[in-house]
């Protein structure tokens, strides 16, 4: 998760567009379990498990509430 050391940078644009796509994620763990696939090298949540998505929901999601 070091990709995601300076979220604080993000603007409010960039949150909202990780946001949408760690929900996306999170919704295809939910919906594939195990057997879910993973993302080319280039996507930026390449490698992050269901857990890893959630507690990043949770941080950007708070940034965006300030």
């Amino acid at each position: 998760m070091k990709k995601f050391d300076d979220l604080e940078t993000y603007g409010p644009k960039k949150l909202r567009t990780l946001r949408n796509n760690l929900n996306n994620r999170i919704a295809h763990f939910k919906q594939h379990g195990d057997n879910a696939t993973s993302l080319r090298e280039s996507h930026k949540l390449h490698a992050l498990d269901e857990e890893q998505c959630v507690e990043l929901l949770k941080k950007v999601n708070k940034l965006l509430t300030k």
